[in-house]
């Protein structure tokens, strides 16, 4: 076994597929921006902050997160926030990022998702010069919102669609099955966006399954109860679908005990297309690289499994329509050394 050096393993080229622009906002950039707005943090101070970044399940984290969405105004803000995201995935490797965003969450404090979607467009139109990094931008749905708010949100999105690779679907995931946005996903396919889903976080296998077949997505974000349901993993395998898993938001929620307790290793032997990301970085401990260096530590995965998690983030990556960027990538990955 090929066990690389732990200096190196988080700066593996890679993607990352699993990323909420929401969650990145770290306490620092949380209090400037709150600064600049006239918005008053129930902290004292940063510090005071990160301790509140204890979570006893998926609700308990949502309540933190949508409440510091507070400090988030303007154009700006959301440039900002983008900004500072794609200089730290810089930093640990990261190549193109496929970014998620709540519109829902904004609308409903008043900001309008033109400002939402043009302040993350300033920055991710020009990450490519300033990061090195390509992106795409994937607008969410919140699966605790009605079936309308859902379409209206398309709707409302209909004038920056350039901007938008794909939809999905996030949010609090029990009692919240894929079926419920049926209507939504149908419209979004007429519209040629491409379609990913939560599914399999907290919720039972039969969600993967739903997600799949009701809303035709090509992606399973998560995906981590697949493994409940041996019939499912042969069809996930046989299909090639992608996996979008996310170890240390697995930990950080308790879905997992321990980061030793995965199953990614049973996963990847299982012939699963799993990739690695950070999901909500700034609230559960590391970014991507951070994340590829922890499952290295805590599950023993060694340069073969590490390489082959890297290769299959740009192989689930929308870059249909640039294979030759693909290529590029995979190439940067082959070509990696982890004793440098």
């Amino acid at each position: 076994m090929n066990q690389p050096t732990d200096r190196t393993t988080g700066n593996l080229p890679k993607a990352e597929l699993h990323l909420h622009i929401e969650g990145t906002l770290e306490p620092d950039l949380a209090f400037t921006l709150a600064a600049r707005n006239g918005v008053r943090l129930p902290y004292a101070d940063t510090e005071e902050l990160r301790r509140a970044y204890l979570f006893e399940d998926l609700q308990s984290f949502l309540d933190l997160y949508y409440g510091l969405m507070a400090v988030l105004h303007t154009e700006q803000d959301f440039e900002d926030l983008a900004d500072a995201y794609l200089a730290r995935a810089a930093a640990q490797g990261v190549r193109h990022a496929e970014i998620f965003f709540d519109p829902q969450a904004h609308t409903a404090r008043g900001i309008p998702i033109a400002t939402v979607v043009e302040g993350l467009s300033r920055a991710l139109e020009r990450s490519e010069e300033r990061h090195g990094i390509s992106t795409r931008l994937i607008m969410c749905f919140l699966r605790d919102q009605s079936a309308e708010s859902a379409l209206a949100t398309l709707e409302a999105a209909r004038p920056h669609l350039h901007r938008i690779t794909a939809v999905g679907l996030d949010s609090a995931e029990v009692g919240h099955p894929p079926a419920k946005f049926r209507e939504v996903y149908e419209a979004a396919a007429a519209l040629g966006l491409r379609r990913v889903a939560h599914a399999g976080e907290e919720g039972p296998p039969a969600y993967i399954t739903e997600a799949l077949d009701v809303l035709g997505v090509e992606r399973i974000d998560h995906g981590l109860t697949c493994m409940q349901d041996p019939g499912l993993v042969d069809r996930l395998v046989r299909e090639r679908i992608p996996l979008t898993l996310c170890p240390l938001s697995n930990v950080r929620l308790r879905a997992v005990d321990v980061l030793e307790d995965h199953p990614l290793p049973q996963m990847m032997a299982a012939g699963l297309l799993c990739t690695v990301n950070s999901d909500d970085p700034a609230y559960f401990g590391g970014y991507v690289g951070d994340t590829y260096h922890a499952v290295h530590e805590a599950l023993g995965l060694d340069e073969e499994q590490l390489r082959a998690l890297a290769r299959n983030s740009f192989t689930a990556a929308f870059l249909d329509d640039d294979e030759e960027r693909r290529r590029r990538y995979l190439a940067e990955v082959d070509a990696y050394r982890f004793d440098t």
